[in-house]
């Protein structure tokens, strides 16, 4: 993991940037947004080369440690040792990320909620920002 935060106050209208670098050896990494770590709204999941998913954004949720149905967007802007920007911000309805190249995608808010707490940061990337404005 590379880190978490357990105070974020992330509330619905705002954006949450998230900057870094993709390390040379990286499969796979994910940002996550939710209450604690069993309870993810958005699981938001690059993947290089995972298992049959290659060059995909895979995105779920997570309550009680039960997974969702995964939604997966094939545009990758993404490259290993390359750096990133992602953008997120959300309703009550759907999260809205705004992908390295300035593309949309989206998925369901399937809390509901408008305010999450938690962010953690995993796999083989280093984190520059995270900013919330």
């Amino acid at each position: 993991m590379v880190f978490t935060i357990k105070d974020l106050n992330f509330v619905a209208g705002q954006e949450l940037a998230v900057a870094g670098k993709v390390k040379s050896g990286c499969d796979v990494f994910s940002i996550n947004i939710g209450h604690d770590f069993t309870s993810l709204a958005l699981h938001f999941n690059p993947r290089f080369k995972y298992n049959k998913d290659k060059k995909v954004i895979v995105c779920n949720s997570t309550q009680g440690g039960n997974w969702g149905s995964e939604q997966k967007e094939s545009n990758f802007p993404f490259q290993r040792d390359g750096e990133f920007k992602v953008v997120f911000n959300f309703n009550n309805d759907q999260f809205y990320i705004r992908l390295p190249d300035g593309t949309m995608m989206g998925f369901p808010n399937r809390f509901g909620d408008d305010r999450f707490d938690h962010l953690h940061v995993d796999g083989d990337v280093k984190i520059h920002s995270v900013k919330i404005l």
